[in-house]
């Protein structure tokens, strides 16, 4: 049994607490969840420490944290980085997504087309990773680029999400089966013989991607994973612009429908605007709208319970 321990910021705990299902009920003084998730046992401390243990422990630790944990060069599962291609020489699929982070709001992702031809207009226009713009600039640049790139947008809504997770699809599962059918989508609506590659962001080993895709991958041999994609190719990039406008737009309409700001993100925030939620509308309707095995659902209803003691 190998033993691998990473220190992590919160936004990066809370992202890997959205990916699978932890316990935070059942733990030990000084740990804040645990779960056992591939015959891997993993362990998230208070400290922001996070422990994997099991003979696959850096493997697993390498598919939950991609952006923390660099894969093996050594083996052909792991990222296509070190080829350093240059994807914007190229006619290229890229795919991203957005809102698996937040326990508030769905899970969109899009697939897009770049052509080689497009990457200077699309430079000019100022796509960029999404991470660097504000909501405004990627609403403003999302309205541009789905008037003539070639995309596939697809969102799956909270109940729909919280049925998947019910019946044991990790969110890993979920992202790999609506990239591939954005992709598939999108070679609908190209001619494929001009198509180079196809990129994805990267979220998870190849091999992992694979399995759970449900089904075969279109161009198989001419797909790449990327971690850190936004800034390797555009492709991913306006992919990730599209899907983050979904989202915010989602958001935006969802703030409006309950008269109140609905925050993006898992952060003590998030936990109480959900606990104002559950007084005013009840938990069955926070979880029509949320991600339930977040852990931000337990702490807002130990924020309700707490405030009527």
């Amino acid at each position: 049994m190998s033993n691998v321990v990473h220190k992590l910021t919160k936004q990066q705990i809370d992202q890997l607490m959205s990916k699978i299902s932890f316990d935070t009920t059942n733990v030990s003084q000084g740990m804040k969840a645990k779960t056992k998730y591939k015959n891997t046992s993993i362990s998230v401390y208070n400290s922001n420490k996070v422990m994997f243990q099991g003979k696959d422990a850096e493997s697993i630790a390498s598919q939950l944290l991609p952006n923390v944990v660099p894969a093996k060069k050594n083996t052909a599962k792991s990222s296509n980085s070190q080829q350093a291609i240059q994807y914007n020489r190229y006619n290229c699929i890229g795919s991203d997504e957005a809102g698996s982070g937040d326990y508030f709001g769905p899970l969109t992702v899009c697939a897009a087309y770049v052509s080689k031809k497009n990457v200077q207009i699309l430079k000019a226009l100022g796509v960029d990773d999404s991470k660097r713009l504000t909501d405004a600039k990627i609403i403003e640049l999302a309205e541009q680029l789905v008037t003539f790139i070639p995309h596939s947008l697809l969102t799956m809504n909270n109940d729909k999400y919280n049925e998947k997770q019910q019946v044991g699809w990790s969110q890993v599962k979920m992202k790999a089966v609506l990239h591939n059918e954005a992709i598939k989508n999108v070679t609908q609506k190209i001619d494929t013989e001009e198509l180079d590659y196809i990129v994805i962001d990267q979220f998870a080993e190849a091999g992992v991607y694979k399995r759970y895709a449900l089904s075969e991958l279109p161009f198989n041999s001419k797909t790449k994973f990327e971690t850190k994609g936004e800034s390797k190719s555009i492709a991913i990039a306006a992919a990730s612009i599209i899907s983050r406008y979904a989202f915010v737009k989602h958001m935006d309409n969802l703030s409006r429908s309950v008269k109140m700001e609905i925050p993006k993100g898992a952060s003590n925030k998030v936990d109480l605007t959900a606990a104002k939620l559950i007084e005013r509308r009840g938990i069955a309707y926070l979880d029509s709208i949320s991600k339930k095995h977040f852990a931000n659902r337990q702490k807002a209803e130990n924020l309700v319970q707490k405030k009527h003691k």
